[in-house]
């Protein structure tokens, strides 16, 4: 039997620029958002560790990461170095030399999607961009690149089922619906580590634009150090009592709240189960890079994003 990896999934926040100004962004990313303290170089020594740690899969997110100058640089790194990308992005504006490199094969995109209704989406976006991501993720599947999305529930009336179905007529086969988390930006209490969904820091790891390493992007206040003094080996573990020591007390101390699929969207809610009352508590690990036929993967939620 081999051994169970130190780090098998991780997300490389590689900015805080966006072109959108999303009201339920986790980052509070926008158009005043910066790249960080991450150099490319940076990034090349954490994604390698990474890769030493037994890491299979990398998410590059946001803000929007292919507003980074060195993403093209980081795909090819991350393929050299065997690991599986995804590229989760809102799909607004792709440089055409972009979509060479995302047609690689190993590379795969996720975005999100609201609505059919412009007018929601603006509301929620900030900005007037659905027929722009509408047309891309039409692009992508003619391109043959795989895609999947996630629904996140953020207005009254959002007209979720009608995305779904406009999703379905474009071609895309794998679609999950997740409701918002009250962290960032719609946040009503900080740091509330109750609406993280529980599964992170177990083998699963997040680097934030400044180097900080956390057990997930949405919990980004839960820092175990920071890679660019530390180095990533040297805080995996910590990472990991993070989510053990802070994490799952929250989720149990939310009390008789009803127990809901708190991983990602598409992921088995099997993998939570009652905690004798006391909320919910993982029963399995989430892995983000499952096989298309077991569909827990990174995404909006375990794996944002916007």
């Amino acid at each position: 039997m081999s051994a169970v990896p130190a780090l098998d999934f991780f997300w490389a926040e590689i900015t805080g620029k966006c072109q959108l100004t999303c009201t339920h962004c986790y980052a509070d990313s926008g158009p005043a958002g910066a790249h960080g303290a991450m150099t490319i170089h940076d990034w090349l020594i954490t994604i390698s560790q990474a890769t030493q740690l037994g890491a299979r899969m990398v998410q590059f997110i946001g803000g929007e990461p292919t507003l980074h100058p060195g993403l093209p640089t980081l795909i090819g790194h991350a393929l050299r170095e065997g690991l599986e990308v995804e590229v989760y992005s809102n799909l607004v504006a792709i440089r055409p030399a972009l979509w060479e490199i995302l047609a690689q094969p190993g590379v795969r995109l996720a975005t999100s999607y609201y609505t059919d209704d412009p007018d929601h989406h603006r509301k929620i976006t900030g900005r007037n961009t659905l027929h722009l991501t509408r047309r891309n993720i039409a692009r992508a599947i003619a391109m043959d690149i795989p895609i999947r999305v996630g629904i996140v529930g953020v207005l009254e009336g959002q007209r979720v089922d009608q995305a779904k179905a406009e999703l379905t007529q474009l071609g895309v086969a794998e679609v999950g619906v997740d409701r918002m988390r009250l962290l960032g930006r719609p946040a009503r209490a900080a740091c509330d580590a109750s609406e993280l969904c529980g599964k992170c820091g177990d083998g699963i790891a997040a680097i934030l634009p400044d180097g900080t390493v956390t057990p997930c992007p949405l919990g980004r206040w839960l820092s175990a150090g920071n890679v660019r003094s530390a180095g990533l080996p040297s805080l995996v573990d910590a990472t990991h009592q993070l989510a053990r020591g802070v994490i799952l007390p929250a989720i149990t101390a939310a009390g008789s709240r009803p127990c809901e699929p708190r991983c990602n969207p598409g992921c088995d809610p099997g993998v939570n189960a009652p905690g004798g009352g006391d909320g919910c508590i993982p029963k399995a690990r989430c892995e983000p890079n499952k096989p298309p036929d077991k569909p827990c993967r990174p995404s909006t939620t375990c794996g944002p994003k916007k």
